[in-house]
C-alpha cells in the first residue's frame, strides 16, 4: 500500500531555515506528481508546492514563492521541502501527498 513518512520539520527561529524530506513506498514514485501541503493551528489543510514526475515543473503557492523550493529524487524515493527565511505564519504541520494518499505530517515551528 501506499505510504509516505515525512521528516525533518522542528522548532526554527523566524529567517531560518528547514528541510523536509519525505519517503515514499507502495507506488511509482518516478510516475507521480507530488505535493506538499501543510495544516496550522485551527485552520484548514493548504497546498503548498507541487512537482511533476520528472521534477521539470514546480508550483508554488504565492505566499511561499521566493523561500520555499520543492525537489524530488527519483533514485531514493524522496520529496524535498527546502524552506527558507521563515516566518512565524509557515508553522503548521506539513505533509507530502500523492493523489488522496499523504502522510502523518511533521510539525514545523517557527518562532522567537
Amino acid at each position: 500500500q501506499v505510504q509516505l513518512v515525512e521528516s525533518g520539520g522542528g522548532l526554527v527561529q523566524p529567517g531560518g531555515s528547514l528541510r523536509l524530506s519525505c519517503v515514499a513506498s507502495g507506488f511509482t514514485f518516478r510516475s507521480s506528481n507530488m505535493k506538499w501541503f501543510r495544516q496550522a493551528p485551527g485552520k484548514g489543510l493548504e497546498w503548498v508546492s507541487t512537482i511533476g514526475s520528472d521534477g521539470s515543473n514546480t508550483y508554488y503557492i504565492d505566499s511561499v514563492k521566493g523561500r520555499f523550493t520543492i525537489s524530488r529524487d527519483n533514485a531514493k524515493n524522496t520529496l524535498y521541502l527546502q524552506m527558507n527565511n521563515l516566518k512565524s505564519e509557515d508553522t503548521a504541520v506539513y505533509y507530502c501527498a500523492m493523489n488522496t494518499a499523504r502522510g502523518q505530517g511533521t510539525q514545523v515551528t517557527v518562532s522567537s
